[in-house]
């Protein structure tokens, strides 16, 4: 007697699996060439990198919780990349008016132009990395993670 094949169920759920799988061997990879490429090249690290990407598309500045949950890292770890910055001179802390415990975290002008040639930087290493693929596949696979993107995040919100 032989087994019975697999139920469509289960045949998707391995499909997913191998799917999260393969997904996590590209970003892993693609995030291991990024952090290589910024300490190599630009004597910087992948966390300071998109700590000032978030303060670059927030130019008001933002305050310390919310640019921690921002990046979905710990306040301490922000509160040192924040603190570096501002003594190379390219981010600064601005007090919040009526809330003497809360600052403003905001690139300078200085901080703004580093950014932007780090920006440009990544954007080409991005783009050799995922070469391989065409403008319409990017876009198509783009639509795929930004419904999976949707339906993870419905699923962490707990209303």
């Amino acid at each position: 007697m032989t087994p019975d094949p697999a139920s469509p169920a289960e045949a998707s759920s391995k499909t997913r699996l191998r799917l999260w799988l393969r997904l996590l061997k590209l970003t892993s990879g693609i995030e291991a060439d990024l952090r290589r490429k910024l300490r190599d090249d630009h004597d910087t690290t992948l966390p300071r990198f998109d700590v000032m990407a978030a303060l670059a598309r927030h130019p008001q500045g933002l305050k310390m919780s919310d640019l921690s949950r921002y990046l979905k890292v710990s306040n301490g770890n922000v509160t040192g990349i924040v603190d570096r910055l501002a003594e190379d001179g390219l981010a600064l802390r601005v007090a919040v008016p009526g809330d003497k415990r809360a600052n403003l975290a905001r690139l300078t002008a200085k901080g703004i132009t580093a950014f932007d040639a780090l920006a440009g930087h990544h954007e080409n290493w991005v783009n050799d990395l995922l070469g391989g693929l065409t403008a319409d596949e990017s876009q198509t696979l783009t639509g795929l993670v930004e419904k999976a993107l949707n339906q993870t995040e419905a699923s962490d919100d707990p209303s």
